[in-house]
């Protein structure tokens, strides 16, 4: 059985962490409790069944679908072998993980994950992660893949018509709603607050939408909203009304306008009618299912959000989110809340071991190997290795498939000339971000001195997008280079 751990949580916290919820309602099923006492060896929680002063929510009513691709997303190279939702994110997880861990802590324990670019690290993660956390028949996450049948031999042509492709599989699931997902965002939500709204205001449709004036274009639509938050018009571009304050104004001044999340809440009758008879043609949800639906007549209502989300819809949100997981003050998205944990997939490394090295502000993974190096507001993926006199300030690393147990050896000794995975000696890295197995020589610069912000040699495995220089994944950059 894969066991899942708390992120950040002492013993003296867990049983709020488990149990917290504003309606006395437990978030987490019974045996996986037991699996997570088990997995943190606490003598104390042997009879973890007082900790169940009430009886879990049953017949959830409720399953999410999840895309991790996000084959629209401009993270490249980062995706030039893995999908959006796989990226490495804050030293230890991947940007799936987040979304995930969102539904588990809103009790949401139906879960599918469709999937096609480049999927097979994130159908590996997924299955590895979380596929046998569930009970039985109720509790789940199963992967589907792209695939072809004898009805429809091409692949998806968008999550609309993915969600299609296995309406067999969907209308088979014991819940009268769905949860669509993106997998590739970094947020905190508790689902069950949008799904309320949506059973309150009765619902065909319920749209998750940013407040925040300055968070509008970020690529899924603009909600044109009445004075109750029902959707009236979807548009593309934000500029479709001139703005005034947080109000674009039509003709009669009387409307608003949100950014959509991506994030829908679709009663299952209305996606199965819609999907096979209203809009049989539509391929992809934001821009034809939805504003079909709202053209259709069918009630569509905004969820409105008011807390941090990031889409990475660029390599400066990215950078960006992974920083948030070295902030001490101003944090706007906490890694280690203890009260919403993320959840990931344990990998048994050895603890990091840190030889005369100076860290500052900066979040490390497991397994990784620190001899006598400076780090400052970085971010140091799992089994990242790092030579003497190097220094790393305000970048990521996303670290090593393969763990090294001779590294520390083989700097002693100095016999092997091969450049070894991680930071060569007296290199130094400041924002970038270093993809996984990258080799760095010794006495490497990457700085950007001359500030350029875009830039590709992608067959050296160089490349910058806004100022950031960006190694690519099995890059080798020989001694002394400098960039």
């Amino acid at each position: 059985m894969v066991i899942l751990h708390l992120a950040s949580i002492v013993p003296t916290n867990i049983k709020h962490t488990l149990l917290r919820s504003p309606h006395n309602e437990v978030r987490t099923r019974k045996k996986f409790l037991l699996s997570v006492c088990s997995s943190m060896a606490m003598p104390n929680f042997q009879h973890a069944d007082q900790l169940l002063s009430v009886s879990p929510q049953e017949n959830q009513s409720v399953a999410a679908i999840l895309f991790g691709n996000g084959s629209d997303c401009k993270l490249c190279p980062l995706m030039r072998r893995r999908s959006a939702g796989a990226i490495p994110l804050g030293a230890k997880y991947r940007l799936i993980d987040a979304v995930v861990s969102n539904c588990i802590n809103s009790n949401i324990t139906k879960l599918y994950a469709l999937t096609q670019f480049n999927s097979t690290s994130l159908n590996s993660h997924l299955t590895r992660t979380y596929s046998n956390v569930g009970l039985g028949k109720e509790e789940f996450l199963q992967v589907i893949a792209a695939c072809q049948s004898p009805e429809n031999q091409s692949w998806f042509q968008g999550n609309a018509d993915a969600v299609r492709r296995f309406l067999w599989m969907l209308e088979e699931c014991p819940a009268t709603e769905f949860l669509i997902l993106p997998g590739y965002h970094l947020y905190r939500m508790d689902y069950q607050d949008i799904l309320q709204l949506h059973h309150e205001t009765r619902a065909d449709i319920t749209i998750s939408a940013l407040r925040l004036e300055e968070r509008h274009d970020k690529g899924f639509g603009i909600l044109k909203v009445d004075s109750d938050n029902k959707v009236l018009e979807i548009f593309e571009k934000e500029t479709a009304f001139p703005l005034v304050g947080n109000v674009r104004n039509s003709e009669d001044n009387n409307h608003t306008t949100y950014a959509s999340m991506g994030i829908y809440v679709i009663s299952k009758d209305v996606m199965v009618n819609i999907l096979k008879e209203d809009l049989s043609w539509a391929n992809d949800f934001k821009s034809e299912v939805i504003p079909g639906a709202v053209s259709l007549g069918m009630k569509v209502q905004a969820y409105l959000f008011d807390g941090y989300w990031e889409n990475m819809q660029s390599i400066k949100g990215f950078y960006d989110a992974n920083m948030e997981s070295t902030k001490t003050t101003d944090i706007r998205f906490d890694f280690c809340d203890s009260d919403f944990p993320l959840y990931t997939l344990p990998r048994r490394l050895p603890p990091t071991r840190v030889t005369d090295a100076v860290i500052i502000d900066s979040a490390i993974g497991d397994g990784c190997l620190l001899h006598r190096c400076r780090i400052k507001g970085s971010v140091i993926g799992l089994g990242t290795k790092i030579d003497d006199a190097a220094a790393i300030e305000d970048s990521i690393l996303m670290g090593s498939d393969i763990y090294q147990e001779n590294f520390l050896q083989n700097m002693e000794t100095k016999t092997s000339s091969k450049i070894p995975i991680g930071i060569g000696q007296g290199s130094f890295i400041r924002k970038a971000i270093i993809d996984k197995n990258a080799r760095i020589g010794k006495r490497v610069k990457i700085i950007n001195n001359d500030n350029i912000q875009e830039g590709s040699r992608e067959d050296e495995g160089i490349v910058i997008r806004e100022g950031i220089v960006i190694i690519t994944r099995n890059a080798i950059v020989p001694d002394d280079t400098i960039l």
